[in-house]
């Protein structure tokens, strides 16, 4: 599995967790939206799942890779993590 299919499975584990929803991450689209009508993260939460991201994927998020961004779908969040494992490989 690449990185980017093993971080894809891990941010849709974590926001459906999240949204409390008892569907297949893997039905989740990447395009979905974190905030929408099926997957309903917070702010807070959002910060939840990037520290249990942090755990999951031995990887550290740092604070400004998250300034300015806006993240309104999963794929928004995989992106920026996969990002991050590139450059920390």
């Amino acid at each position: 599995m690449t990185d980017r299919a093993r971080i894809n499975e891990a941010v849709k584990r974590l926001v459906v967790r999240e949204s409390r929803l008892a569907v297949d991450p893997a039905t989740v689209d990447d395009l979905e939206p974190l905030n929408g009508d099926l997957l309903r993260v917070n702010s807070l939460g959002f910060l939840g799942m990037l520290v249990r991201l942090e755990d999951e994927l031995d990887v550290t998020l740092p604070d400004d890779i998250f300034a300015g961004r806006v993240f309104t779908t999963v794929a928004d969040l995989v992106d920026v993590v996969a990002d991050v494992v590139k450059e920390e490989s």
